[in-house]
């Protein structure tokens, strides 16, 4: 036979469209030539290849070797095809059967002596290889992260023999079992060790009702990333096909970054004040998901929200309306998932003690004017909630710690009541509902039109800051377990718009 075909996948964002590997041999000088737009890391599989099959004992074709990876107009990365490349030659010269070829898709990097080497995204492989009906056949080490997706049979191996043997029926390469996977429960840290600070724990739990973007402003050492590492451990549990999404991000961005056994797990991103645009948002020439993609399904904290620099913070503004994000370069376009709950901290002035009642704070109005401009209005805008976070006492801080506190599972548990209303009614959570959603869901009685009124005359809210505060108290009202908005519940909502209160003056 001079020409074998087999099906295999592509990496674009974190999608895997198929690639067809044709090999085909013909008469000529020896000569290897690979088409398909390859990139580097494909073009050297021809060296791997060649002495994997050498050191398996295999003979190489003498003549004329043309490998086409098509679509054409697809680019090809990383060494994933590697093993349909050996496969597509053996075939091709007739050194293993070909008649079943068509029922797997292949993926995995060659050693030169033959062993298979895991690669990233693979979960996204996976979910493709199932919608096509085959089955898959990878590197034993991405085994368990394929596992993950349902429904589809998986056969891993650890040496390319082993895979000439399952083709030619002298062995054969085993069903991965589900059972063997190993998960673990997401363990998040407790509500319950953060003393006092009731305000900003209810609109913790406001936010994880809701989905809602939240602010802490206060002094260094409140506990403003105490309440922020506690956000993960109140929301309701992912759904499988969300699960899978956040997982396939993490899967195609960075295998040591994934681990199958906590694929159920909210991601908690926390990138430092330093971090670029591009780090943020994804980017390169070959575009590779940023934090706030790794953070899909989950939270994105930016602690010392003031210290980013602003252009980096200006590229948050789209993803947190759309869920997505759309990167573009010259040769290269990919889009990311990107529906993110952001919590984010900040200080209420440069040396952090603005209104606090130690007196420490010496800033100038012109200073804290500045501080706070790094911030732009239309990001604020975009942020449900501003609450402040005040220093405790000494006193108060005893106290505290001998009161009952709310445990995350007794909050959490409010939390899945509330958002299974949400859902029940709108097929989605509040934070996302859209101007006709808000206004079939979040009407108003007569009493709470003229408050919202009044409060949109003294703090020249936008429409978008009128529809943030409207979902923020249909979320209130579900946690109550009421059908309409009523006027606590819209006052309360209003209330956690702070810096459209104006700043606090200094001391």
């Amino acid at each position: 036979m001079a020409l074998c075909i087999l099906h295999s996948r592509a990496r674009v964002g974190i999608y895997a469209p198929a690639v067809t590997v044709e090999v085909h041999l013909s008469g000529g000088l020896p000569y290897l030539s690979m088409v398909g737009l390859p990139e580097m890391a494909v073009k050297e599989s021809k060296d791997r290849v060649r002495g994997a099959l050498l050191n398996g004992r295999f003979q190489f074709p003498v003549g004329r070797v043309t490998i086409n990876l098509a679509p054409a107009d697809l680019p090809k990365e990383g060494g994933r095809f590697d093993l349909p490349i050996a496969l597509g030659i053996l075939g091709a010269s007739g050194q293993i059967a070909t008649d079943r070829l068509e029922r797997y898709e292949w993926i995995g990097e060659l050693a030169l002596s033959g062993t298979l080497r895991p690669v990233n995204g693979v979960l996204p492989v996976a979910v493709a290889a199932r919608e096509a009906g085959r089955e898959l056949i990878l590197p034993a080490e991405n085994a368990a992260e394929a596992s993950l997706v349902s429904g589809l049979d998986i056969r891993p191996a650890r040496h390319l023999m082993e895979v000439c043997e399952h083709l030619n029926g002298t062995r054969v390469l085993p069903t991965f079992v589900a059972g063997e996977r190993v998960f673990v429960e997401p363990v998040y840290p407790d509500l319950a060790e953060v003393r006092g600070q009731e305000h900003a724990k209810r609109a913790l739990e406001i936010a994880a009702a809701g989905g809602h973007s939240l602010l802490l402003i206060g002094p260094p050492g409140t506990g403003k990333s105490m309440l922020a590492n506690r956000l993960p451990g109140l929301l309701p549990a992912l759904s499988e096909d969300e699960a899978l999404e956040a997982a396939a991000i993490r899967s195609v961005s960075d295998r040591d970054l994934f681990d199958p056994a906590r694929w159920r797990e909210r991601p908690f991103r926390s990138p430092h004040h330093t971090a670029s645009g591009v780090a943020l948002v994804g980017g390169g020439s070959n575009p590779r998901p940023g934090e706030i993609s790794l953070a899909h399904q989950g939270v994105l904290f930016l602690d010392e929200l003031p210290e980013f620099d602003r252009k980096v913070l200006e590229v948050l503004r789209e993803p947190l309306e759309s869920g997505h994000i759309d990167i573009s370069r010259a040769a290269r376009q990919a889009r990311f998932p990107a529906r993110f709950q952001l919590i984010a901290a900040m200080n209420p002035c440069p040396c952090g003690y603005l209104g606090d009642n130690s007196g420490r704070c010496r800033c100038t109005l012109d200073q804290v004017g500045r501080y706070r401009g790094r911030i732009s209005g239309p990001l604020l805008d975009r942020i449900d909630m501003h609450v402040e976070v005040p220093r405790l006492d000494l006193s108060r801080l005893s106290e505290a710690a001998s009161e009952t506190r709310e445990t995350t599972a007794l909050v959490r548990q409010r939390v899945d009541t509330a958002r299974a209303r949400q859902l029940a009614r709108a097929g989605k959570a509040n934070h996302v509902l859209g101007p006709a959603e808000i206004e079939r869901d979040c009407a108003l009685e007569p009493d709470g039109q003229r408050m919202i009124q009044q409060a949109i005359t003294r703090l020249a809210l936008s429409a978008r800051a009128y529809h943030r505060i409207l979902k923020v108290a249909r979320t209130i009202a579900d946690l109550d377990g009421l059908a309409r908005i009523e006027q606590q519940h819209l006052g309360e909502a209003i209330g956690y718009r702070r810096l459209d209160r104006g700043n606090p003056a200094p001391t």
